[in-house]
């Protein structure tokens, strides 16, 4: 979109320029002390699972080079990334990674590659159940500049921790190409990403800010239904409209789609209950999060795919799983909104039972006062003439999913002073 693009220009004319090729002996100070590390960028790491197309998950990697595209909301002068076993059931080796600014497809822009290390090693074990970070790589980045992670791995992986929906494209190919400029030898992608689960960023004007801003919740935002590669999910689109609004912030994304708050499920993760004390408040730099999700857990209980039904959930079980969510962000002194659960008239979910429970949840979120503010994205998106349906201009096509336009009309009801 024109925003967006705008955007990414603005900050690529800022960049500092980098030295060119790989620059390992940039990469001395670890940045693990004494400095003040914020969220630019999130993914929520589920377990191995194929529930719709093929993906690498199941299967792994071995002597194969991943190339993963993430685009940050906020700068700073040095970057870290997170890389996640959570689910893996052996140790995980990463033979080496980089990261450098993304160009075209699976290309990066020369002189921007810089070679991670970890702890000053360039190759890490991470353990079964693990997360670590990578020492400070001197490559400052801007909001809104695209990076893309590269990781070797030369050693049987077994099944991977991933996360399943990207909107966005991974790349891969054989042998150790780390180093690569061009993406030619990566030759086969996935629109999932792999092992890689955060950036975070220090230094900058923004170094002394604890003003981010966590999306927590399933698809919707996770982003199912935007366009690939164009960032339009509704997380994305309220950074942008943060930054346009001259009140720049960290928007990172811990949807993931199918999720529920009270039941674990096969393909979507762990319930909500679970993966927040992980997922939210273990995020630096994050003063608010906005929670919508509880569609999955009413409409669950009726779907038989992409797995058999997950049990009933009543709209009081709903709430008290809200009012938990509500408990354990205050507790880490964190503002949390609520959000209205959207239209799903018309959709693979669409009952009277569902739509009760549906109607029920969200009038608590309203006027019940639980959460610290509300926004109301069942209204953003409904069609004045048919309020339990989405607005068909706003409908990626399967009844309960918003498109791009849907996307950016949600970002758009927030209000940006109670964040």
């Amino acid at each position: 979109m024109h925003t967006t693009n705008t955007l990414r220009r603005a900050a690529i004319a800022v960049l500092t320029a980098a030295t060119l090729g790989l620059a390992p002996t940039a990469l001395a100070d670890t940045g693990h002390q004494g400095s003040s590390w914020r969220a630019a960028w999130a993914a929520s790491p589920q377990a191995p699972t194929a529930p719709f197309t093929p993906n690498w998950s199941q299967q792994g990697f071995e002597n194969q080079t991943v190339r993963q595209v993430v685009r940050v909301t906020t700068g700073g002068t040095r970057t870290r990334i997170e890389l996640t076993n959570r689910y893996g059931s052996t140790p995980l080796r990463i033979t080496g990674a980089t990261v450098a600014r993304t160009a075209e497809g699976g290309a990066v822009r020369p002189g921007s590659v810089r070679q991670l290390r970890f702890d000053g090693r360039a190759s890490v074990t991470i353990p079964a159940g693990g997360t670590l970070l990578s020492d400070a790589a001197n490559l400052p980045v801007e909001a809104f500049d695209s990076l893309t992670v590269t990781l070797y791995l030369a050693e049987k992986t077994g099944p991977a921790t991933f996360h399943h929906f990207s909107s966005a494209t991974s790349y891969r190919a054989d042998g150790d190409r780390r180093g690569d400029l061009t993406g030619t030898a990566f030759r086969e992608t996935s629109a999932s990403w792999y092992f890689l689960s955060g950036v975070e960023v220090t230094g900058g004007r923004d170094s002394a800010r604890r003003n981010g801003v966590v999306t927590f919740g399933d698809s919707i935002t996770d982003g199912v239904g935007s366009t690939v590669d164009a960032n339009g999910r509704y997380p994305d689109e309220l950074a942008e409209r943060l930054a346009e609004a001259g009140r720049p912030r960290a928007v990172v994304n811990h949807g993931i789609a199918g999720n529920q708050v009270v039941n674990d499920t096969t393909w979507a993760g762990e319930k909500a209950l679970t993966r927040f004390r992980q997922d939210v408040l273990a995020e630096p730099g994050v003063r608010t999060v906005i929670v919508l999700e509880g569609i999955n857990d009413i409409g669950g209980s009726t779907a038989t795919f992409p797995a058999p039904p997950t049990p009933d959930v009543s709209a009081a079980r709903l709430i008290a799983g809200h009012r938990t969510l509500i408990r354990e962000a205050h507790a880490k002194g964190l503002k949390i909104v609520g959000a209205t659960l959207t239209p799903i008239k018309g959709s693979f979910y669409d009952s009277p039972a569902n739509e009760a429970k549906r109607e029920a949840v969200n009038d608590w979120i309203r006027t019940s006062g639980a959460y610290d503010a509300v926004v109301d994205f069942d209204r953003a998106v409904a069609d004045p003439a048919d309020p339990d349906r989405i607005l068909p201009a706003y409908d990626s096509g399967d009844g309960i999913h918003p498109n791009d336009a849907g996307y950016e009309a949600m970002a758009g009801a927030v209000d940006l002073n109670e964040l």
